[in-house]
C-alpha cells in the first residue's frame, strides 16, 4: 500500500510592540523592566469612568511598519474589543482591530538557506494593546499565581502572516527577516528574551498536491527562533502520524515545552465568534490622512532586503556576506562606516563577517563591538602601506579586541612589522630548504604543490613576518635555481 505524502501549510502571527515611550491608550511609560505594576493607570488596570486616548507616534510606527513590509495603508480603521477571560487581561477583554484593520495586503521576501528566495504574503497588520503577564509559582511568588500589568496597554502590531509557509526552517527563516525589517526602521527592538516580539504559529498538514486546507493548530507565544522551528518541526511530525493511522487533528491551541521537547494542549482553539468582537464604543474610527502617510513614507529608511540588494550589486559582495551584514542594523551600520572609511566594500565585509561579528553582542536595538572603527580603520591603513600581513593584522586585532589600545601601540608593544629585508628573508628561506631536503627533491621533479609548504615554514620561522610578496620571489628563486 502506497504511503500518502503530507506537506506542512504553516502561518504565523507575529506580534511586535512598537517602541513608543508611552502605552498605546494612557500616558503610562511603555518601558520594559520596572518593579512589578509600577507602570499602571486607571486606564490601563481597566477602572471604571477611565477612558482610552489613542497614541499619535504608535499609529505613525505602524504606518511606517506597513509600508516597510508593502502594504496598504487604509485610510478609515476601527478598533474593537476582543472580548475574553484571563487573570492579565483586567478589563476582561483587549482593545484591537478586527474587520478593518490599519495595514493589510503586503509580503516579504525572505532569503532561505538554500539561496532560493520564498514570498510570503502578509493578511494584515493591525494595531492592539498588550496584556499583561502572569508569573506562575518560583521562589519571588511564593509558589503563588501573580500578576504583573506593567505590559497591560503596551502598543503591539500583530503581523498576520499567510499561510505560505511550508517548513520549519522557512519559518524561522521569515521570523528572522520580519524582527531585521522592523528593526531597520525602528519600530521594534526585536528582543525576543523581554517578550517585545513574539510569535503564534498556526501549523496543518495536508496531502501533498491537495489545496485544501488541514485543520490548523495554534502554538502560542514563541519567543525563540530554534524553539519555532523545533515546535513547528514536532506539530508536523505529530499530525502526519495522527493522521497516517486515520486519526484527525483536534483543533486546539498549544504551548512548546523546549525540556520535554514537544507540544502539550492550552485549551480548545478559539474562532472569531468565541471572541464576540464589536466595535470600541470608547474610539472613534481611525483616520490617516494622505499628509500623515507621506510624511511616515518621507523618513529616511533602508530595508534589509535594499541593502543586501545594494551590497551585492553595488558593492560586489557574497549573498552570505549580505545577508549577515543586514542581521542587525548596528552591524549594517559599523561595516558601512568602515567601507565608506577605507575604501575597501570587501575587505571591510570580510573583517566584519570573520573578526568584529565574533565579539558584537546587542540587547534590542542597542549593540556593542569588540573594536572601534577607529581601531579598525588604523588597522586597514598598516596593512595598506605593508607594515603589517594578513596574518600579523590578526594578530594584532587579537589583541585590540576590548581594548582602547591603538594600533600602533600593539605594534610596538610587540616588535610585529612586516620584514622586507631580502637578505634576511633568503636566509630563512635557505634555512627551511636545508631542513626539508626530500620536499625540494619532490618539488624540483614536478609536485609544485609544495610551494605552500615551503611558504608556511617560512612564515613559521618569522612569525609571519616576512613580506609575502618578497617571500614569493626569494623561495621561486631559490627552488628553481
Amino acid at each position: 500500500m502506497a504511503t500518502i505524502e503530507y506537506e506542512p501549510v504553516i502561518g504565523l502571527e507575529v506580534h511586535a510592540q512598537l517602541r513608543t515611550r508611552t502605552k498605546v491608550f494612557c500616558r503610562c511609560p511603555a518601558a520594559f523592566g520596572a518593579p512589578p505594576n509600577t507602570h499602571v493607570c486607571p486606564t490601563c488596570l481597566g477602572l471604571p469612568g477611565a477612558l482610552p486616548a489613542l497614541n499619535r507616534e504608535a499609529v505613525a510606527m505602524a504606518v511606517r511598519a506597513g509600508l516597510a513590509l508593502g502594504c496598504t495603508i487604509r485610510r478609515v480603521s476601527r478598533f474593537a474589543r476582543k472580548n475574553y477571560f484571563y487573570p492579565d487581561l483586567p478589563k476582561g477583554y483587549q482593545i484591537s482591530q478586527f474587520d478593518e484593520p490599519l495595514c493589510e495586503d503586503g509580503s516579504l521576501d525572505v532569503p532561505m538557506p538554500d539561496g532560493t528566495t520564498r514570498t510570503v504574503g502578509i493578511e494584515r497588520a493591525h494595531m492592539e494593546e498588550d496584556a499583561g503577564k502572569n508569573i506562575h509559582g518560583g521562589v519571588a511568588s511564593q509558589g503563588l499565581s501573580l500578576v504583573d500589568l506593567n505590559r497591560a496597554g503596551v502598543p503591539l502590531l500583530e503581523i498576520v502572516g499567510r499561510p505560505d509557509i511550508r517548513s520549519a526552517v522557512e519559518a524561522a527563516e521569515y521570523l528572522r527577516q520580519l524582527r531585521a525589517a522592523l528593526m531597520f526602521v525602528g519600530v521594534n527592538d526585536g528582543n525576543l528574551e523581554a517578550g517585545s516580539f513574539r510569535c503564534d504559529a498556526n501549523v496543518s498538514v495536508r496531502p501533498r498536491g491537495s489545496s485544501a486546507f488541514g485543520t490548523r493548530v495554534e502554538i502560542k507565544n514563541i519567543n525563540s527562533f530554534r524553539f519555532v522551528q523545533r515546535a513547528i518541526e514536532w506539530e508536523v511530525a505529530h499530525q502526519v502520524a495522527t493522521v497516517s493511522a486515520g486519526g484527525r487533528v483536534a483543533q486546539v491551541t498549544k504551548t512548546w515545552d523546549d525540556v520535554e521537547g514537544r507540544c502539550n494542549v492550552l485549551r480548545k482553539k478559539e474562532g472569531s465568534d468565541d471572541y464576540r468582537y464589536f466595535a470600541e464604543p470608547d474610539l472613534p474610527p481611525l483616520t490617516v490622512s494622505d499628509a500623515f502617510v507621506d510624511a511616515v513614507r518621507a523618513a529616511p529608511q533602508s530595508l534589509p532586503a535594499a541593502r543586501r540588494a545594494r551590497y551585492t550589486r553595488d558593492l560586489g559582495l557574497s549573498d552570505n556576506d549580505a545577508k549577515v551584514l543586514t542581521e542587525h542594523p548596528a552591524l549594517a551600520g559599523f561595516f558601512e562606516a568602515l567601507a565608506d572609511r577605507t575604501g575597501d566594500p570587501k575587505r571591510a565585509a570580510n573583517w566584519v563577517c570573520n573578526a568584529v561579528k565574533t565579539g558584537f553582542a546587542s540587547d534590542g536595538l542597542d549593540a556593542t563591538f569588540p573594536v572601534t572603527l577607529e581601531q579598525m580603520a588604523g588597522l586597514f591603513a598598516r596593512m595598506d602601506d605593508g607594515t603589517l600581513s594578513g596574518k600579523l593584522a590578526k594578530d594584532v586585532y587579537a589583541q585590540l579586541a576590548g581594548t582602547g589600545d591603538t594600533v600602533d601601540a600593539v605594534i610596538a608593544r610587540n616588535g610585529w612589522r612586516v620584514v622586507t629585508d631580502a637578505s634576511a628573508i633568503e636566509a630563512e628561506c635557505r634555512a627551511v630548504l636545508d631542513a626539508n631536503p626530500r620536499q625540494v627533491a619532490a618539488y624540483r621533479g614536478g609536485k609544485r604543490a609544495l610551494l605552500g609548504f615551503f611558504k608556511g615554514e617560512v612564515m613559521k620561522r618569522t612569525g609571519g613576518r616576512a613580506d609575502p610578496k618578497v617571500l614569493d620571489a626569494v623561495i621561486a628563486a631559490l627552488l628553481d635555481a
